[in-house]
């Protein structure tokens, strides 16, 4: 039986340049493990509509650090406004039609260096019965309870802790590939669950291509963010309660709360580092493109309203 193909994209903002080594070297190890096909995407971001650098000197740094690690695969930059919307739902347009599986990376992601085995085992077992499929990774704490069912077992017992950044399980800790993998090298045999209704986060979301191909993919009212939740309420309108499988005992680390995420951004030198919703909230621009997309995917279906765009934002 044919080996799975898969494409794995990520999008680079120019301050996320200390951060996407960490990313792309759990990358190279999970495709290094696998001797089947996967095609790497990669858009980086110099655009400062939103943010801007401290200063030209520094920018160009950035981009150049980017461009040393992010040198393999497919590699676009870009300076138009391109956010983390616009990416996945090009990148699922791009590649459903030239591989079987399609995975949101992340820049904040550190990733299993199983995960193109297991992948491709879950694939070929479920592909003729569930062609049109989603797929996600045991993670790290989150963000309340409700999350428990996607939260590696490791995790699910933990107390939540607000401001601990100390403690490994911690939702504000910031773990190490090497960390991620003495948790994954104790796992002896994979616990697959369905997880039903959805639920999940755009970080390593896999999606059977064929569920692109139906006709599922992010809005264009979605501009900006809370395109995981758009997603999922699309496939849901269009496909209903396709199987979500979680491989809980991998896990997937999704290092969000990460002290170099958003660097060298003008106005944020000042504000905790461990704090990113903090950071952001420092620009007018953040509440009210985070409240606009917010209302633009509670209204998808809604036949009387009209989406907010980026030009309601700067009003």
């Amino acid at each position: 039986m044919s080996k799975t193909r898969f494409a794995i994209g990520c999008l680079v903002q120019w301050f996320e340049c200390d951060i996407i080594e960490e990313y792309v070297d759990s990358l190279k190890d999970a495709i290094t493990g696998y001797d089947g096909q996967v095609i790497v995407d990669f858009t980086v971001v110099m655009n400062q509509d939103l943010e801007r650098c401290v200063s030209e000197k520094q920018l160009n740094k950035c981009i150049e650090k980017i461009e040393s690690i992010c040198n393999f695969g497919n590699v676009r930059y870009t300076d138009d406004l391109h956010t983390i919307a616009d990416y996945r739902k090009g990148f699922n347009d791009d590649y459903c039609e030239h591989v079987d599986v399609l995975i949101w990376g992340e820049s904040d992601a550190i990733l299993p260096k199983q995960m193109f085995v297991v992948l491709d085992s879950l694939h070929r077992q479920v592909k003729d019965n569930n062609p049109k499929y989603l797929g996600f990774f045991g993670g790290c704490k989150m963000w309340d309870e409700s999350w428990k069912q996607l939260e590696h077992p490791d995790f699910t017992n933990k107390p939540f802790i607000e401001g601990d950044t100390e403690n490994w399980w911690s939702l504000r800790y910031t773990m190490s590939k090497d960390e991620m993998n003495a948790i994954n090298d104790k796992t002896d045999e994979l616990e697959v669950g369905v997880v039903s209704p959805h639920k999940f986060n755009g970080c390593g979301l896999v999606i059977s291509s064929e569920v692109i191909k139906a006709g599922v993919n992010i809005p264009k009212s979605v501009f900006f963010v809370h395109e995981d939740s758009a997603f999922m309420m699309m496939t849901n309108k269009v496909l209903g309660n396709i199987p979500q499988f979680v491989i809980r005992n991998i896990l997937l680390v999704h290092n969000r709360k990460h002290p170099n995420k958003r660097m060298y951004i003008k106005g944020e030198e000042n504000v905790d580092k461990t704090n990113t919703g903090a950071q952001r909230s420092v620009h007018n621009w953040y509440g009210k493109a985070n409240k606009m997309c917010e209302q633009n995917y509670i209204n998808m279906f809604n036949p009387n309203y009209k989406s907010y765009t980026w030009e309601d934002v700067w009003k």
